[in-house]
């Protein structure tokens, strides 16, 4: 299996950028759903951005920069209540990524 490292900082940008794009655009995939299939979600990518700033993003200019909007606004058009079932998936996705 080929390292993560032999990926091309520009080519890993563009891939980034356009997994960005796609999440901005499907906002019918529910981060609870995200999170319940693959253990991640726009806000853990947000926060990986912020961690990866160095402090030139904050937790909200984070949010934006991953939701193209403010995440208040994003969460007011987007986001429904979550289910039990739901967050049952959720718990044992999370559960996995230690």
């Amino acid at each position: 299996m080929a390292e993560l490292e032999t990926i091309d900082d520009a080519v890993a940008a563009t891939a980034f950028r356009r997994l960005v794009l796609h999440l901005r655009h499907r906002g019918d995939a529910q981060n609870v759903d995200l999170m319940g299939l693959a253990g991640f979600c726009r806000n853990c990518l947000s926060d990986w951005v912020q961690e990866a700033s160095d402090g030139a993003l904050d937790k909200e200019g984070a949010r934006e920069a991953i939701y193209g909007m403010p995440y208040a606004q994003w969460k007011a058009q987007h986001q429904g209540e979550a289910t039990p079932e739901q967050l049952a998936r959720m718990a044992e996705s999370v559960a996995k990524n230690a």
